[in-house]
C-alpha cells in the first residue's frame, strides 16, 4: 500500500484549507496550520489537493495509517478464496468410475469449490478427441442441478477441460 499523503513540513502551499476535530475551519497559512497542529500534539496531515487550495486535517497520522492497515487486512480476510477441484478422466473411462467421479464432483460443488473435469488423452487416443467431449457434456448435463458449466469442452494440447461452478444455494 503506498503512502501518498504529505505531512507536517512536506506541504509546501503558502496557505491550507483547515479541518479536524477540535480545530475551526477555515483558511489558515501553512505557518499558522502547522502551529495549531504542534499545539494539539497532532500531525497536519494533506488529504485533498483537488482545488486551488490543499485541504488538511490536524489528526496523528500513526494511527491514522495504523487503522487503515487494519480495515486493508480485514478486507482481505473476508474475501473469499475460489477453490478448484480437478476430476480426471481417460477417454475409455467406464460406467462405475463415471458415476463415482460424478459423486465427488457433486460433493465439491455443494461445499463451494469449482470443479475442473479433465480427459486425458494418452498416445493416440487424441484421434478420439470426441469421445472425451462426449464424456465431458454427459458429465456436465450430470452435474446441471448442481452447478453451471463456466466453459465449454476445450482442447489444449492432449488434454480437454470443462470448469463448472457451483450454483447459489436458493434462500
Amino acid at each position: 500500500m503506498k503512502d501518498n499523503h504529505k505531512i507536517n513540513k512536506e506541504i509546501k502551499a503558502s496557505e491550507v484549507r483547515l479541518v479536524g476535530d477540535n480545530v475551526t475551519a477555515g483558511v489558515y497559512g501553512i505557518g499558522e496550520a502547522l502551529a495549531i497542529a504542534v499545539a494539539q500534539e497532532l500531525d497536519l496531515v494533506e488529504i485533498s489537493t483537488g482545488s486551488d487550495l490543499p485541504i488538511c486535517r490536524v489528526m496523528n497520522y500513526s494511527k491514522f495509517k495504523y487503522l487503515q492497515k487494519k480495515r486493508h487486512k480485514e478486507i482481505k480476510s473476508n474475501a473469499q478464496k475460489v477453490v478448484i477441484k480437478e476430476i480426471r478422466f481417460g477417454p475409455n473411462t467406464n460406467d462405475h468410475d463415471f458415476d463415482f467421479k460424478l459423486r465427488h464432483a457433486i460433493n465439491f460443488l455443494q461445499s463451494g469449490a469449482k470443479v475442473k473435469v479433465c480427459v486425458k488423452f494418452v498416445g493416440r487416443e487424441v484421434l478420439f478427441k470426441e469421445r472425451g467431449e462426449l464424456m465431458l457434456l454427459r458429465f456436465s448435463q450430470a452435474l446441471e442441478a448442481y452447478g453451471k458449466v463456466e466453459q465449454l469442452p476445450k482442447l489444449e494440447g492432449k488434454r480437454m477441460s470443462l470448469t463448472v461452478a457451483p450454483i447459489a444455494p436458493k434462500k
